[in-house]
């Protein structure tokens, strides 16, 4: 009538977090961080530090305490903490804690109730 289909022993499959629908890897900058120069990758980036410069990758989300000054050019872009400079991105998102000053290039935007933005949008030209 049962049957016993695992060991409960058996600890589960632990998975390395990805950005949703990606199948690239997250890399994550340290609250204890702070990094001047170039950032390039083809995952998410996931800024909980200080980066003085410029980013390349697929997706960006600079957390709470993140901070972020220069030219970001990313598929995604999702801010919570600070950003200074210029944006060039796909979809770009602020959540309600951010305080961005910026002009971003983006075909899709959200922001929430909260957020702070000083700066221009602009729409990508076709």
């Amino acid at each position: 009538m049962f049957s016993k289909t695992s060991d409960p022993t058996s600890a589960p499959p632990v998975s390395r977090p990805t950005a949703p629908g990606s199948n690239s890897a997250r890399s994550v900058l340290g609250a204890d961080l702070k990094i001047t120069g170039e950032i390039s990758s083809t995952g998410w980036v996931e800024v909980l530090g200080e980066i003085d410069g410029n980013i390349t990758a697929n997706g960006l989300m600079i957390g709470q305490e993140g901070r972020v000054k220069g030219s970001v050019n990313a598929h995604t872009v999702e801010v919570k903490g600070r950003f200074d400079g210029k944006v060039a991105c796909e979809s770009f998102t602020l959540r309600a804690s951010s305080q961005v000053k910026a002009d971003v290039t983006t075909a899709a935007l959200v922001i929430e109730s909260g957020a702070q933005i000083e700066g221009r949008f602009l729409k990508p030209k076709a």
